[in-house]
């Protein structure tokens, strides 16, 4: 890891009481922490403390990251984190792992992110790397029953990584032959698995919103029509597919697109995630040609109970939107639900300058809060993907 901050005299840190010191490091994001467990072996042996480390990585649990992947020249990509709970950006030193992997003139394409685990996708050999950033290991995954896939081929709403101690799935859906098919790899089996979804019929599953139970994949994403698969993660049973309708409308003339948008000839743009759908919606500004958009109006969509319709849930207050709102080209998404908390994440580039906007909504309490991004320094380069993550462990 790169030098986090100034800190003190590590001889004087030292001396201080190992439980003072303890509760020192459970404030300290998890890159810091390394770099301090780096310094020598004093500082190793305190953070290697079996006791420490399960504290700490329960503590963890509750910390939610943001990944940035980063181009810049063959051999010289970036992945960068930033967490709910700190104030500046980390590198993470993932570039030495993925180094021997990479050819000259290849592509690399951030997938995903769950606790340590980390996807990546190689348009060039099309094949998926997981990279576990605790233990240090890169792990090819086969290709999956479709045969190899480039980086072009993966849609961020349609795929989840879930991650276990020792283990990992990475999960995604696709239409094969007009049929919703759930793909299943577990990294215990080196294996995939593909199941065939069976269409919903009467009602969502029981508690098919409580964290950990399902997931939700989206299998197309269509301007009136969503086809989302239901998947539960401890049982094998067929998932199940719904197609909720959206009856949102749009006034005459307005161009909708979903997941990415360019130019400014568009004026909704949908981003979906875990069952749920961000609406951001923007006005032009100044001519035609500058190419130029302001966001205006955020909605935030769900599902009805019987998962036949998006509903809207909530719009983000307007007194948020002005503090967000700037001028852009290209914007994209990123959304997900962990627990009762919605974030997403939009990424927009105005002359060459990248602005993350990071938004959370508390569904109990119909709260919605910005959470300010520092600057990383990205103008210029080529973004390789984005994803929320929690868990990191020592």
């Amino acid at each position: 890891m790169e030098n986090p901050r100034n800190l003190p005299n590590s001889v004087g840190f030292c001396l201080l009481p190992s439980e003072l010191i303890h509760r020192i490091l459970l404030n300290l994001a998890i890159p810091e922490i390394l770099f301090i467990k780096s310094l020598n072996k004093s500082f190793s042996d305190l953070i290697s403390d079996q006791i420490f480390v399960r504290y700490y990585n329960l503590r963890s649990r509750s910390t939610t990251w943001l990944f940035v992947f980063k181009k810049r020249w063959h051999r010289d990509s970036v992945l960068h984190g930033f967490s709910d709970q700190s104030d500046r950006w980390f590198k993470l030193q993932i570039a030495n792992l993925l180094k021997p992997l990479i050819s000259p003139g290849e592509s690399i394409y951030f997938l995903a992110a769950s606790g340590d685990v980390f996807l990546f996708s190689f348009n060039s050999r099309k094949e998926v790397i997981a990279v576990n950033l605790s233990a240090k290991t890169v792990k090819k995954i086969p290709p999956s029953p479709l045969g190899p896939r480039g980086t072009s081929s993966w849609r961020r709403s349609g795929m989840k990584l879930v991650s276990g101690s020792n283990s990992f799935r990475f999960l995604f859906a696709e239409l094969v032959e007009n049929r919703p098919v759930l793909f299943l790899y577990s990294s215990e089996t080196d294996k995939w698995l593909s199941i065939e979804a069976r269409e919903n019929i009467e009602r969502l599953p029981r508690g098919f919103q409580r964290e950990g139970n399902y997931i939700f994949l989206n299998v197309v994403n269509g301007p009136y029509e969503s086809v989302i698969m239901i998947a539960g993660l401890e049982t094998f049973d067929a998932p199940i597919v719904v197609r909720p309708r959206f009856e949102g409308g749009r006034e005459d003339g307005q161009q909708l697109t979903v997941g990415f948008s360019w130019g400014n000839v568009i004026d909704r743009l949908h981003v979906y995630g875990d069952g749920h759908m961000l609406i951001i919606k923007s006005n032009g500004v100044g001519d035609a040609s500058t190419g130029a958009r302001m966001l205006n109006d955020i909605e935030l969509w769900g599902l009805v109970t019987s998962g036949g319709q998006w509903e809207r849930d909530s719009k983000v207050p307007s007194k948020i939107i002005e503090e967000i709102k700037k001028p852009y080209r290209v914007i994209m998404g990123c959304l997900e639900r962990r627990e009762e908390i919605i974030r997403a994440v939009l990424l927009s580039n105005y002359e060459g300058l990248w602005d993350i906007i990071w938004l959370s909504y508390d569904i109990g309490r119909g709260y919605w809060n910005w959470i300010p991004v520092p600057n990383c320094n990205m103008k210029g380069l080529n973004m390789a993907g984005i994803a929320f993550s929690s868990g990191l462990s020592l």
